[in-house]
């Protein structure tokens, strides 16, 4: 597998994170797809990681998770969106591309 397509399957998975957290909460989320978005993000997190650096792999993978969950939560629920909020999720979403960009054989 190369390592774009690898990167590929972090970013799906990573989207599918925020599908399974997002179900926990949400009983607009049935529950087979909760699990089934489970399933195939951990399952692509493990096949990215047999060609990426592990811990840049889960770090990415987990914060994707983390940013859009806060994302669906602050939408969803309808309240206030704090400024500062954004501030960090933006600081995340920074630090997420940097470790990308800054891992060893990064093709970005």
């Amino acid at each position: 597998m190369s390592e774009s397509k690898a990167w590929s399957y972090v970013v799906l998975g990573g989207l599918l994170e925020v599908v399974w957290a997002s179900g926990f909460k949400y009983d607009e989320i049935p529950p087979f797809v909760v699990l089934i978005a489970l399933l195939a993000s951990f399952d692509l997190v493990i096949r990215a990681a047999k060609v990426l650096p592990i811990g840049t792999a889960y770090a990415v993978f987990a914060g994707m998770g983390t940013v859009g969950t806060t994302i669906v939560e602050m939408i969803w629920s309808g309240g206030a969106i704090h400024p500062l909020r954004i501030v960090f999720i933006l600081t995340l979403l920074a630090c997420i591309i940097g470790l990308k960009l800054t891992s060893k054989g990064s093709d970005g």
